[in-house]
């Protein structure tokens, strides 16, 4: 049995080349392409439509992918999302991120890497590539990971900074001041080796303290 997987995205020559590589690997199947969010979300009221995965662009008319990807983390939660664009942005990756894709991949990926994308974010729920992670914090060592312990107040911060606050509306909702804020952060960066929010988010993200 093969997992289905739909394919949206705007530009015709590349879902019609994406469809050709997803229905050449052993474990997928096309099961239709759509142009936007919103031909994607029409097609979804017919359950036979619903795939295992949706392959999402970001910048489409009508609907984009994180418009899209958010309605489908509301209505379609069992909906996995990969997205596959040519942003390397971090603050849309972000925003990518917290809307529910469970994986970014920029469109220049070697065919090998989409296909054990899509093998990992349906077997174990997300994937991230290491041109995408190195891009955004640098190398994270899993082994350092393992070994951090972050203490309770210090993990309420990093769900807060997951969500659209600002560290100014962090501080408050965790009545503290905003310079003590800003010593969590640069701790717990320091802690966990990470350069920037975004890296946090997936640090989070990976260990299970947030979910999109």
């Amino acid at each position: 049995m093969k997992y289905s997987v739909v394919i949206v995205e705007d530009h015709i020559l590349l879902s019609q080349a994406l469809s050709g590589l997803v229905n050449g690997f052993d474990k997928f199947k096309i099961l239709y392409i759509c142009k936007n969010g919103k031909e994607l979300l029409t097609r979804f009221k017919d359950p036979k439509n619903i795939p295992d995965i949706v392959l999402m662009d970001i910048n489409m008319p009508i609907m984009n992918g994180i418009e899209t990807t958010a309605a489908l983390k509301e209505e379609y939660p069992q909906v996995k999302v990969l997205a596959l664009s040519v942003e390397e942005d971090e603050n849309t990756i972000l925003k990518m991120l917290r809307a529910g894709a469970k994986g970014y991949l920029l469109k220049d990926t070697e065919k090998s890497i989409l296909e054990n994308a899509l093998i990992q974010v349906q077997e174990t729920g997300f994937y991230h590539t290491k041109d995408v992670t190195n891009l955004l914090l640098g190398s994270l060592n899993p082994k350092e990971d393992k070994e951090v312990v972050l203490k309770d107040r210090e993990v309420e911060f990093i769900k807060h900074a997951c969500t659209e606050k600002t560290y100014k509306e962090i501080a408050s909702d965790m009545c503290l001041s905003p310079k003590t804020i800003e010593g969590y952060r640069d701790s717990i960066f320091e802690k966990l080796n990470l350069k920037n929010r975004t890296g946090l988010v997936i640090y989070a993200i990976k260990s299970k303290i947030f979910t999109p």
